[in-house]
């Protein structure tokens, strides 16, 4: 029996270990995590991350071929394949700091497998890591390897997260990058094999090590410069009359360009998108390509402009001014369907209000109070580091904002509300209700373009949604506050 063990049980290493367990009774999986928290959270009815249908998969597997398990050296021990899926945060202090990828806990992984292993073993690297990891990760590996051998291969993650389970039981591709060498060879059809159980061999692309490494930062790059490309346009929209969904959908219309990735927003979040961007520069930097690194620095600097204009927005329409105000934040995770709230617009847009004095009422159906209260506290960065290295949450009496049970509490007596979060929940809430509990003027601020502005002005709201033709009283508002 193949034995596969994956170090790291989070977003990743969770959900895939448990569909290559679902596709592959006959290969036993082992996921590893130095987090008893976590571990002992997988292996209980209450998961720690919430995705659609992971649960589920989940269940059917656990106690047969899928393991949840602290014992992190056993299992590696006994592995055939290491996939190491672990942190690779932006480094927040010394040489690249802002923008280099920090592989402390890559380095640290290496050097663990490489002092516990008897047998030779393929490690698969499934953290989105920087070009030429690999290399660093082989010297270390075969510097210590007392006579057993290793091979290194890039098997890159694209999970959308909210779709996570559908994309890995029918995945677009699967990238597995290996040495050009036998033995490299021999490991990718290794791996090429379990994959095969069920994704169709026309979709397992293999590529050297670099490439497969490199694709990764790529594609989410690119999706990136979507997002920016279209609320960049959307800020153009709101200057000129036009709606930038009318925009979106024309253009998506071309097959050169194709529909996805062209909704407008306050901004795009998640583990991935930003970190892999500024490691990108960070790459092009230390080759001497500043041109290139400056054209992938504006990705993210649009990022950044699109969450400000939004609080510029909300409140430069509210005379100028939130101090004191109650604002609802409905939505705190970066996309709906998930729980996730790493990098999410949601902690810029509402650090911006409370920069400002606002009293500030959360409502997020998968994010926990004690997360949010985490994420508001921590300074850049810090969330991507193990929990016992992130700052304690202050104490209550030190918060300006709440959480709210329901929506229907979170804007009760606000001045204003802000939907941050696509969740389809939003869309059918009982706007009526809504704007009769709220404050006068009572103001929708739509950052996920997700209600039907038309509809809530009939209502009596003063609607500000993203890229969309502006509300009259909005129009001599100005879109930055000086």
């Amino acid at each position: 029996m193949v034995k596969i063990c994956c170090i790291g049980a989070g977003y990743v290493g969770g959900p895939t270990m448990a569909v290559i367990a679902l596709k592959c009774p006959s290969v036993e999986v082992a996921v590893v995590d130095i987090s008893e928290a976590r571990i002992k959270a997988w292996n209980s009815d209450q998961l720690p991350i919430y995705e659609p249908g992971l649960e589920e998969v989940v269940k059917q597997c656990r106690g047969k071929n899928l393991f949840f398990s602290s014992s992190v050296e056993k299992h590696v021990s006994e592995a055939d394949i290491i996939f190491v899926s672990v942190n690779t945060p932006t480094k927040t202090r010394g040489l690249g700091a802002g923008k280099a990828a920090d592989l402390t806990y890559w380095e640290s992984a290496a050097r663990m497998i490489a002092d516990v292993s008897k047998s030779d073993k393929i490690v698969v690297e499934k953290s989105t890591v920087p070009v030429k990891t690999a290399e660093a990760i082989e010297k270390i590996l075969t510097h210590n390897s007392k006579g057993i051998s290793f091979q290194i291969l890039s098997n890159p993650e694209f999970l959308a997260e909210g779709t996570a389970i559908q994309d890995l039981l029918s995945p677009d591709r699967v990238l597995i990058g290996g040495r050009e060498t036998p033995g490299g060879s021999k490991a990718i059809k290794a791996l090429k094999d379990v994959y095969a159980q069920w994704v169709p061999e026309d979709r397992i692309i293999t590529a050297n090590l670099w490439s497969a490494e490199l694709s990764k930062l790529a594609a989410n790059a690119f999706l990136a410069q979507r997002i920016s490309s279209v609320n960049a346009m959307s800020a153009l929209c709101e200057a000129t009359g036009a709606d930038v969904s009318q925009v979106s959908h024309a253009i998506g219309k071309d097959t050169r360009i194709g529909p996805k990735f062209l909704n407008s927003s306050v901004g795009f979040g998640g583990s991935c998108f930003q970190k892999d961007i500024l490691n990108l520069v960070y790459i092009c930097e230390c080759n001497g390509l500043i041109e290139v690194a400056n054209y992938w620095k504006q990705v993210v600097k649009v990022n950044d402009y699109q969450k400000s204009r939004f609080v510029n927005r909300v409140v430069s329409s509210m005379f100028n001014t939130v101090s004191g105000k109650k604002i609802a934040i409905l939505g705190f995770a970066f996309k709906k369907d998930t729980g996730d709230t790493r990098e999410t617009p949601a902690i810029d847009v509402c650090k911006g209000l409370l920069g400002d004095k606002a009293k500030l009422s959360i409502y997020d159906p998968q994010v926990t109070k004690d997360q949010i209260e985490r994420d508001l506290s921590m300074s850049k960065f810090e969330w991507d580091h193990p929990v016992q290295l992130q700052p304690t949450v202050p104490a209550a009496g030190d918060l300006i904002w709440d959480v709210s049970a329901d929506a229907y509490e979170a804007v009760k007596d606000a001045h204003g509300l802000c939907i941050l979060t696509e969740w389809d929940e939003f869309r059918k809430l009982d706007y009526q209700k809504i704007f009769n509990s709220m404050q006068k003027p009572a103001f929708v601020f739509d950052g996920r373009n997700v209600v039907d502005a038309a509809k809530l002005r009939e209502i009596g709201f003063i609607v500000y949604a993203i890229g969309k033709p502006l509300d009259p009283w909005l129009k001599d508002m100005p879109a930055v506050v000086a």
